[in-house]
């Protein structure tokens, strides 16, 4: 197999591909002449070389072979497994980031957190409008409302929905399930496999949309119930026969083109 080739706008981080675009910056002699590219690519390189494992010198990797307590770590990795403690404690363990085989594993958060903080970094550089794309995780800032695409968990190439970000109610999508890497995420103990191969959630901010995105996926049916009826959020999810289910906020019309 050859290669992987990224797009000019594109770099490898987390075990995916993280896209950017961005709108030039005003009067770039004088405000920055940082390429956005290298501006989330440098912010990834440090969340990764410290929370993520896919990179085994990282401090989540020596704390999981016993080479690094957790309460010696870097601040960015306790304050990451307390923020996923509090969202494991917020939809009732459906999304934890304690794995089977007793690693702790932040990448529900870590991701999201990366792409907020690129997100800050490009918003520093007076931009007028950006988006980040971290292996289908959307967030966007925009003076117009961005359409995003939802692709069909059966064909990665065909097109199943569309949604409007409008950078404000609604900056970011997330999109989790077994479509792209089998069934990954950690369904409720006793509950068996997901109901759903896909679930993708808009919200306001990228790590509540990642979060209960992995955690309606764990939950099935009754998570999307409940947590969509507690948080602020549009959900799109497919059964495994095909069949769509969505929240009233989730639009009722054809795909992007």
């Amino acid at each position: 197999m050859g290669a992987l080739v990224l797009p000019p706008n594109a770099f490898a981080a987390m075990g995916t591909v993280v896209s950017v675009r961005a709108d030039a910056v005003p009067d770039a002699g004088t405000a920055t002449g940082h390429d956005a590219l290298s501006i989330v690519a440098g912010v990834f390189a440090r969340w990764e070389s410290r929370c993520s494992l896919f990179d085994p010198a990282s401090e989540l990797s020596r704390i999981g072979r016993g080479e690094l307590a957790l309460l010696d770590a870097g601040a960015e990795v306790r304050d990451a497994y307390a923020l996923a403690l509090h969202w494991r404690d917020a939809t009732d363990g459906r999304f934890t980031p304690h794995r089977g085989d007793g690693l702790i594993d932040l990448n529900g958060v870590v991701k999201a957190l990366a792409v907020e903080e690129a997100g800050e970094a490009l918003d520093l550089t007076r931009r007028s409008g950006w988006a980040i794309d971290a292996g289908g995780d959307i967030l966007t800032a925009a003076d117009s409302p961005l359409n995003v695409a939802i692709v069909e968990p059966s064909d990665r190439w065909a097109l199943l929905a569309g949604i409007d970000l409008d950078g404000v109610r609604r900056r970011a999508v997330a999109t989790s399930g077994s479509a792209e890497r089998g069934d990954h995420i950690w369904t409720v103990p006793g509950a068996g496999p997901s109901p759903f191969v896909q679930v993708s959630v808009a919200a306001a901010d990228l790590v509540t949309a990642d979060v209960l995105a992995t955690a309606i996926v764990a939950g099935g049916r009754a998570a999307l119930d409940d947590l969509a009826e507690r948080f602020d959020i549009d959900v799109l999810g497919v059964l495994r026969d095909g069949t769509l289910l969505a929240t009233p906020g989730w639009p009722r019309r054809a795909p992007v083109a």
